[in-house]
């Protein structure tokens, strides 16, 4: 079910037309952290390992890969492709019920209106609007059904599904490089608006003419500070 828009303040406003001002054909948005507080991918990952939606087994083997990530052994790209691969022999509508379960339940009530408000009008002007994350295919999905993005226009880590069942081969993780390269191969073209909000975004917002790092951690917002992107911090947030 679509979450209905949240009335914004002012500034928020202002951000929003200051956005729509720019008559972007083609913007591109990271999600988690960027479109609403917290990691969908990574709660997502502990939530079905709590309710024993992965096999005993293979939950054994990726929670010690997920504490080895936590200590730096493991690459990013690499954590978030198992996050998905992990889900081999599982029926996808199964998982796709899960995923909206969880964001429905967990998510959904962290997403930032004005930045909700600012998808839906772009979309209504007329811009191709596409969500790019590493987080898995199947949160995404369930995710864009509150901003109005249809499944073709989502770039995320994704896996080949034979017959309604997960494989394990891995198609994307959208990643740090792994961004601006999604989008050359599947969209072919260079956003003219990027939005983020982490280190894992900056490849992705050096390739737009508009860039802006929204709610960014720090280490982003030194970046974006230092190469004059537009910085924004939602409504909420405490910096």
């Amino acid at each position: 079910m679509n979450s209905k828009e949240t009335a914004i303040s002012a500034p928020a406003a202002a951000f929003v037309d200051s956005v729509l001002r720019l008559q972007p054909k083609l913007a591109a948005f990271d999600c988690d952290g960027t479109l609403w507080t917290g990691d969908a991918g990574e709660g997502f990952f502990k939530w079905e390992l709590a309710r024993g939606l992965i096999a005993e087994d293979v939950a054994r083997w990726v929670q010690g890969r997920y504490a080895a990530y936590r200590e730096g052994k493991v690459s990013e790209d690499d954590m978030c492709g198992e996050m998905v691969t992990i889900h081999r022999g599982l029926r996808e509508a199964d998982v796709l019920l899960a995923a909206g379960e969880y964001f429905e339940a967990n998510i959904a009530w962290q997403i930032f209106p004005e930045m909700q408000q600012l998808v839906r009008s772009l979309l209504d002007q007329g811009c191709e609007v596409w969500a790019v994350s590493s987080t898995n295919e199947w949160v995404i999905r369930a995710a864009m059904k509150h901003f109005g993005i249809a499944p073709e226009k989502i770039l995320a880590a994704k896996v080949e599904v034979a017959n309604g069942v997960v494989t394990d081969h891995l198609i994307r993780v959208p990643s740090g490089e792994g961004k601006p390269r999604a989008i050359r191969e599947v969209v072919k073209r260079d956003p003219e608006a990027v939005f983020g909000n982490s280190r894992w975004d900056a490849d992705m917002l050096k390739i737009a003419r508009h860039a802006f790092a929204v709610n960014p951690n720090p280490d982003l917002e030194a970046v974006a500070r230092g190469r004059g992107w537009t910085v924004y911090f939602p409504e909420g947030i405490q910096r």
